[in-house]
């Protein structure tokens, strides 16, 4: 009998722009990133891991918060509007949110210092679906650092790692 073994293909980065993603004090505003399509692979999981550079002196006692946003169904129906493409979002409410977007990583500002990366995860997607992973999801960056985030595009950075069994 085959031993069953985790595998890990190529990490690759999700299509986001944040460089100088305004700050929301709601979080309501953010960057959606485009879509991860997982229908054609059909991996178990992925592993979600980045970091996020604030700006020029940013409050402390903030946070920046990364969510993960799953299609509704097969058509696919984005919830709040989303579309699955890099752009600027803003959902509706608080309220609305949180009955949708899944919170993947919650980064403390706990400096004032200018620049500084702030990294997050692996985080699992499929835990934050009850252990199944969407067919097609997109990551939602906000914070509330009450400064914009770092200019630079290269100084935020948010990638996937798929999971997937083989036997062995």
């Amino acid at each position: 009998m085959a031993d069953i073994k985790i595998e890990y293909a190529a990490s690759s980065a999700v299509t986001i722009s944040p460089a100088s993603l305004a700050t929301s004090s709601t979080w309501l505003a953010g960057r959606e990133s485009t879509l991860i399509d997982n229908t054609s692979n059909k991996y178990l999981d992925y592993l979600l891991a980045g970091k996020i550079t604030v700006g020029t002196t940013p409050t402390i006692n903030t946070e920046i918060r990364i969510y993960v946003v799953a299609i509704l169904n097969d058509t696919p129906t984005w919830p709040d509007g989303f579309t699955g493409s890099d752009a600027a979002k803003t959902i509706t409410s608080a309220g609305v949110r949180d009955g949708f977007a899944k919170l993947a990583a919650v980064m403390a500002v706990d400096a004032t210092t200018s620049n500084r990366e702030y990294p997050f995860g692996p985080v699992s997607v499929a835990s934050l679906f009850g252990g199944v992973v969407p067919k097609k999801f997109l990551v939602f960056v906000t914070h509330n650092t009450g400064v914009n985030l770092n200019s630079t595009g290269g100084n935020h950075v948010i990638d996937v790692t798929p999971v997937y069994q083989t036997a062995a």
